[in-house]
């Protein structure tokens, strides 16, 4: 996965994977989403990024559930 920022569009862009876009939905008037052939997600755009999300912050965390599971 991988996240750019362009700062000069105030554009977010989420790649999920690199597989072909096939095709392309809009969420709303600022969000895009791009598909595979099988429907699957390819990648994110959002527009005006600023106003749609906090992106002045950024968190990755992996959960491994077995583990959350035997310490319950």
């Amino acid at each position: 996965m991988k996240i750019k920022y362009f700062t000069d569009t105030d554009t977010l862009l989420i790649n999920f994977t690199d597989r072909e876009i096939a095709d392309t939905r809009d969420l709303n008037e600022n969000v895009l989403v791009e598909l595979d052939k099988d429907g699957g997600l390819v990648s994110m755009t959002v527009e005006h990024a600023k106003a749609q999300a906090d992106i002045t912050e950024f968190a990755y965390q992996q959960v491994d559930m077995q583990r959350q599971l035997q310490t319950a």
